[in-house]
């Protein structure tokens, strides 16, 4: 029995300025042609089976254009595979707060796709062969992942974060999210564990994977870069499997546009025309150039005043060139004074949310010290994203 699992489609992700001929945002449309083609890719293969591990959409109310793309996709899909199994559950981005919003993606109920969305639900086909268990998103407490004992294929479908796969997020783990273990999983007593939430093609137990993303759709997009070069990951697509013979193939996804993270610059010691020449060098050694696509160049140790002085008239060709070009500027750490005591001197911002988080009240319940540490680990984030996060802090 041929499987196809993906995740993470994120149709109605919007990021930057640039927009289509047609006023599209350009990186919308550049993820609903990734996810085109994955249909493409699937329809070819005809697999007997495809899960979809959540986060259909970018947000729980999709723009228009990403609503009529996912359902002109997944009605050609079914059309060309009528006889094929398909089940999705919902992801944190489908998934609204409030009961009386409801879940876009049950539209998808009316092409014969079997939809989960708030409850885990036992699926069984093909007269008892094969038995799915869909775990949508933020289901607490999670239910027993126990396989059916009479199917011959047994599949458990789940939108979650497996604790310690995505190490950059610290202590979120501490207050509930990240802590579902792969012992959890039960994976040795089912024929495939197949996991959405995580952007990176990854393994977690032999027959347990995340398939990751279609295209770079994370907050952080260099979070995911630094991750598929950490795994020797190339690139986004999908997993096929043979549940018979254990067989296994990630499928790539050939994207419009590349995400390029320049070798970073060491700023601490170079004049304003030594680090200008320094972005131009980084900049023009880019294998293939920077046209068209999505760059960083990290620059670590600067002053102001060196920055204030740089070539600002060459970034601003470099950003007319690229899709997104940003200078993430690093500035030197200021020197604390660590005398707690010192007379006269001011508690800093992270000194002053610490006492406050540690001192005021709590629900009954919560885990004080879980929440020190996310709110530092907050404050510690933003600190070193802001260059990031405006893009012009140059």
């Amino acid at each position: 029995m041929k499987l196809v699992h993906l995740s993470d489609l994120h149709l109605g992700y919007r990021q930057y300025h640039r927009t289509t001929t047609g006023g599209l945002n350009q990186r919308e449309a550049d993820v609903a042609l990734a996810f085109k083609k994955a249909m493409d890719a699937i329809i070819d293969l005809r697999p007997d089976v495809i899960v979809i591990g959540g986060d259909i959409f970018h947000s729980v109310r999709p723009t228009t254009p990403a609503i009529l793309h996912a359902y002109r996709q997944f009605a050609r899909l079914r059309e060309m595979l009528p006889d094929t199994i398909v089940v999705m559950v919902a992801g944190n981005h489908d998934t609204p707060r409030t009961t009386e919003t409801g879940h876009i993606i049950r539209l998808f109920a009316t092409l014969g796709i079997t939809v989960v969305d708030t409850a885990p639900k036992r699926l069984v086909f093909r007269d008892g062969e094969l038995s799915i268990l869909a775990v949508p998103s933020l289901i607490r407490p999670r239910p027993a992942f126990d396989p059916d004992p009479s199917a011959k294929y047994n599949i458990l479908l789940i939108h979650d974060a497996v604790e310690g796969v995505v190490k950059r997020f610290g202590p979120l783990a501490e207050i509930g999210y990240g802590d579902l273990t792969v012992d959890e999983l039960n994976a040795s007593r089912w024929d495939y564990v197949a996991l959405g939430h995580y952007h990176v093609y990854h393994q977690v137990a032999p027959n347990a994977f995340y398939s990751g993303s279609l295209e770079y759709t994370s907050t952080n997009v260099w979070g995911e870069v630094d991750d598929e070069i950490e795994k020797r990951v190339k690139g986004k697509g999908f997993i096929e499997r043979d549940l018979s013979s254990g067989s296994h193939k990630f499928h790539t996804i050939s994207l419009a546009r590349r995400v390029v993270d320049l070798p970073g610059i060491q700023a601490a010691s170079l004049s304003s025309s030594e680090l200008s020449d320094a972005i131009v060098f980084a900049v023009e050694s880019a294998p293939e150039g920077i046209e068209n696509k999505i760059v960083r160049l990290v620059v670590r140790d600067v002053p102001r005043h060196v920055l204030r002085d740089i070539d600002h008239r060459k970034i601003r060709e470099f950003k007319r060139a690229a899709l997104h070009f940003l200078l993430d500027v690093r500035r030197p750490q200021p020197v604390r004074i660590e005398a707690s005591g010192a007379p006269g001197r001011r508690a800093s911002l992270i000194e002053t949310v610490k006492a406050m988080l540690e001192t005021r009240d709590m629900t009954p319940g919560i885990d004080r010290q879980a929440v020190v540490d996310l709110g530092l680990h907050y404050l510690l984030e933003a600190d070193r994203l802001a260059p990031a996060l405006s893009g012009d802090d140059i």
